[in-house]
């Protein structure tokens, strides 16, 4: 399998996943503006419309969608148990904070505050909705240790993954102490801080 990703993009998160799934594959770093490859070539041959990630499996298929992907991984090494089975509750749970995440947290919100083009009174909207998006996650975390109570899951990666962002968003994160927390757990998981070091964004 080959991942095209981005460093410290949401294609983090299914980085993270292979990489706790132990799953054999190549990463293929992506550059941002032209798409061109490492190594050689165009990415848009991978993905028409040049956003990471893609997932290219050994038979040539390509799948698309950080969320997508990561579920997709997932069920590649159930023993591991990052994700509920398929037709349970927990499952439709986890796809329910997954859509939450990608839509409302991710797209709906960190996004617009990094387009140049939307001025800074509208991106002062977006802030203010992804503080009630968060003081949500908050709420939540505030009695779980984790988005499906105890159990560890993707959709903690995938929160970890878009909260990164906050830095570079100059968004503070202390008035969220419970996903401060959760930061912190996943933060420490060996196969989380291995997929970062291989993106360059840790030591």
């Amino acid at each position: 399998m080959k991942l095209y990703y981005l460093p410290g993009a949401s294609s983090l998160l299914p980085h993270i996943v292979l990489v706790e799934a132990g799953l054999s594959f190549d990463a293929v770093k992506v550059d941002e503006h032209t798409k061109a490859l490492e190594g050689g070539g165009d990415y848009r041959a991978v993905n028409p419309l040049g956003y990471v990630p893609a997932l290219q499996l050994d038979d040539g298929t390509v799948l698309t969608e950080a969320a997508s992907i990561a579920q997709y991984v997932a069920d590649c090494a159930p023993t591991k148990k990052l994700a509920p089975p398929n037709g349970t509750l927990n499952r439709a749970k986890l796809q329910s904070w997954l859509n939450f995440i990608a839509s409302e947290v991710q797209l709906g919100c960190f996004c617009p505050l990094f387009d140049r083009e939307i001025p800074n009174v509208i991106k002062a909207i977006f802030r203010r909705r992804l503080d009630s998006r968060l003081a949500h996650v908050e709420q939540h975390l505030a009695e779980n240790a984790y988005l499906l109570g105890n159990d560890f899951s993707i959709g903690d990666v995938y929160l970890f993954v878009v909260s990164n962002w906050a830095r570079p968003a100059n968004l503070d994160l202390s008035p969220y102490p419970s996903l401060l927390a959760l930061r912190k757990r996943v933060s420490a998981r060996v196969a989380v801080r291995e997929a970062m070091r291989r993106e360059h964004l840790i030591l």
